[in-house]
């Protein structure tokens, strides 16, 4: 199978459609206006009026009848201006709910599509009945969880909320399962769990990567900015060599983060099992989240002092670089089981990978 990534004209009108509604709706002011918490409520309901969260819904239930490849191409400009909304959680349970049987999945599914409701997705399965660090945790009004073999949907009153301030002001919470006050339903149970568990998490980290992309190319572009402008011994500092041979390797890694989170999304949509969908989505968010690091890191230092001061740009895209990818955990963990998904007990080269 040849993977094309040439997108079509649709595809290029969302692309297209979603940079100007971020370059216009979310200019930096407004990213920091947000802080410390990270969330900007009128920003949401006017991202839930165009429809990007249920975009990647089918048609028929209610959605826009994209796929992986059309809400990465929306996270793509939405990690470009670290927009301070919960936009791939969102969008990834939309999908999950879709995907879901069952009258109370059809019920949240409603809520999501038709009123907007923020409902958000713990990246790791509960424990003891508590699910630690869930993204968007403390503004969503509900969660999606697999609490053992059972996938749940999980309300909780906000003032019982942990909300632990962290280093890419990110709305985190640990959010309980059980206890007073929290109403817990069962979307799925065994084997349906765990695979829309599963499939969804591969989303999350599909969308994900592009998302990376899209902050490691504005940190690039943040960067070209100012050693344009910065003067050093009567030069700008863009001319040394050393800052040019720097710059280049941003674009090149950036060039093949795009690549890869498109390959990705494309991989998820055509169900591609060799090498897996979920290999890829696992790949591409690694690779991604460490491209835009550097990149951001790289920026940061062409500001030298300056990229360090809250005034500027530099450290906005460096702290969510940062802190994005560590909402899933520790990274060598996530390396550990790509390494399984790629090579399982029993592989057998037979160089039949594209």
């Amino acid at each position: 199978m040849v993977v094309d990534l040439a997108l079509s004209d649709d595809q290029l009108a969302i692309q297209a459609s979603f940079a100007q509604f971020f370059a216009k709706e979310c200019p930096t002011e407004r990213v920091r206006a947000a802080e410390p918490l990270g969330f900007d409520p009128a920003l949401w309901l006017q991202l839930v009026e165009t429809g990007a969260v249920a975009m990647s819904v089918d048609a028929d239930r209610g959605g826009g009848g994209g796929g992986i490849l059309e809400l990465a191409l929306v996270a793509e400009q939405f990690g470009g201006r670290v927009a301070p909304v919960p936009f791939v959680e969102a969008a990834v349970v939309a999908r999950a709910l879709a995907a879901t049987p069952g009258e109370v999945a059809a019920e949240w599914l409603d809520a999501v599509v038709g009123e907007g409701a923020l409902v958000t997705l713990a990246l790791r399965p509960a424990v003891d009945g508590v699910a630690e660090l869930v993204p968007a945790g403390a503004v969503a009004a509900a969660m999606i969880a697999l609490d053992g073999d059972e996938l749940v949907v999980v309300t909780e009153p906000s003032d019982a909320l942990s909300t632990p301030p962290n280093l890419g002001s990110s709305p985190l919470a640990t959010r309980r399962l059980r206890g007073d006050g929290v109403e817990r339903r069962v979307l799925a149970g065994g084997s349906t769990a765990a695979t829309v568990f599963n499939r969804a998490i591969s989303e999350w980290q599909a969308a994900t990567a592009a998302a990376m992309v899209g902050l490691a190319a504005a940190a690039v572009e943040l960067g070209v900015g100012y050693v344009k402008l910065r003067h050093q011994f009567g030069v700008p500092i863009g001319s040394f060599q050393s800052v040019q041979h720097k710059l280049a390797d941003m674009a090149t890694a950036v060039d093949g983060a795009r690549l890869l989170a498109y390959k990705a999304a494309w991989a998820a949509d055509a169900g591609l099992e060799a090498p897996p969908a979920d290999a890829l989505a696992s790949m591409a968010f690694l690779f991604c989240s460490k491209a835009a690091q550097d990149a951001a890191l790289a920026a940061l230092h062409f500001h030298g002092g300056y990229g360090f001061m809250l005034e500027y740009d530099a450290q906005l895209y460096y702290r969510r670089a940062k802190a994005g990818a560590l909402v899933y955990g520790d990274p060598r963990r996530e390396h550990r089981r790509l390494a399984d998904l790629l090579f399982p007990p029993g592989y057998v080269p037979t160089g039949a990978w594209p």
